[in-house]
């Protein structure tokens, strides 16, 4: 039974719950059976540098089904040229422990990658979503035709998987389908969002669904959350109905609220999507491990002081990608930062997370390794 105290707090409840925690990060690390490469594909439009990949695989040899996995594009334009694969790894580890390889994919403009930003809609303008969108899905078809001649990749079963602007981009690349090409996933796809509950030029976004759906012949699997404050459920429901109207597959899935914004549940909720995942797969004869490989375990310790709600925080740090950074106060205010572009710029980032709440923060892990200084000239180092 739990015991309340007389200022009302649930002591055995909270304790019980650090102890399980604390429990789960200083568990034995599981063996890791990944390969994992970082490369540049080869695309024209893309110049010399072509377009910035990261590609993960089962360790065992073999030829393996292919996702490749597209982003999303924030709002700040220049935040595009901080994004990172990185940022995309924990949701590509999960098609990868199924028994998938993923690429992914920075298109044009995004992060290192060549060429110009040229996805963009002018919502001031003629907002071309339809072009837009098969733009982008013109750098996801670059990606197909290079991994697809790869020893260790099957090209007769590729997947494109994609969150917001690049879920909305893998559905426009349904309608040009490469071969090879059997199944596209989207997370709370769309384009055109300027603001919370705020799309440019609606009317031409749901044009540009029907048009893909007249060509689109492959299944689809469309996942939002109900308080997604990009597209809403009732804007939503209508990318499903434009595209289904003129002859596009798909299911739609509409999952309850989750966190501030649903927007996010594609990171935030990966154990709540795996589940839509698997159905599909297993509707249309998808291949999938029977026995997951196992997922990544850290054993760094939490820091001192922090809430259940920061120890839940930490714990999204640690399955996080790298390049990443975790700083705390005395008093247990944090802030990371994960799957940046360089490991300076998630420093700086997790220490303005920090400061946000306490202005003695200084930094307490730095991708792997607990640290007391990174160096004499890096931000929030201790002399």
């Amino acid at each position: 039974m739990t015991k309340i105290n007389r200022h009302g707090s649930r002591t055995g409840w909270r304790s019980f719950l650090l102890l399980a925690f604390l429990f789960l990060i200083c568990a034995p690390a599981s063996a890791q059976e990944y390969f994992r490469e970082d490369l540049r594909v080869p695309m024209p439009l893309a110049g010399p540098r072509g377009l910035q990949a990261l590609f993960v695989r089962p360790a065992e040899p073999g030829r393996y089904p292919l996702v490749v996995f597209s982003h999303g594009t924030p709002r700040d334009a220049e935040a595009r040229l901080k994004m990172s694969p990185y940022g995309s790894l924990p949701v590509a580890m999960e098609f990868v422990r199924r028994g998938y390889a993923v690429a992914i994919v920075m298109r044009r403009g995004y992060g290192t990658s060549g060429g110009d930003y040229t996805e963009g809609v002018a919502c001031e303008r003629d907002g071309n979503f339809t072009a837009s969108g098969l733009i982008a899905a013109g750098d996801i078809r670059a990606a197909f035709d290079y991994f697809s001649k790869r020893p260790d990749v099957d090209p007769k079963i590729m997947i494109a998987v994609g969150e917001s602007a690049g879920g909305f981009s893998s559905i426009a690349l349904s309608s040009i389908a490469p071969q090879g090409l059997v199944a596209v996933i989207s997370f709370a796809g769309g384009r055109g969002s300027t603001g919370p509950y705020q799309i440019c030029q609606q009317e031409k976004l749901f044009a540009a669904f029907a048009n893909y759906g007249r060509t689109s012949r492959v299944p689809t699997l469309w996942i939002y959350a109900a308080n997604d404050n990009f597209f809403e459920p009732r804007v939503a429901k209508r990318f499903y109905e434009s595209f289904t109207g003129t002859g596009g597959m798909a299911e739609f899935i509409a999952h309850p609220a989750h966190g501030e914004n649903g927007h996010n549940l594609v990171y935030r909720g990966i154990s709540l999507w795996t589940p839509y995942v698997d159905d599909f797969l297993r509707k249309h004869n998808l291949p999938r491990r029977a026995v997951l490989l196992p997922p990544k375990v850290s054993v760094l310790p939490a820091p001192p002081n922090l809430s259940p709600s920061g120890l839940r925080s930490f714990q999204d740090f640690l399955n996080a990608g790298p390049n990443k950074a975790f700083a705390v106060s005395p008093r247990g205010a944090y802030g990371w930062r994960a799957g940046q572009n360089t490991k300076e710029n998630a420093i700086e980032s997790a220490l303005d997370n920090c400061r946000k709440y306490a202005s003695d923060c200084a930094l307490y892990i730095v991708n792997d390794e607990v640290v007391t200084r990174v160096s004499p000239a890096a931000p929030g180092s201790s002399r």
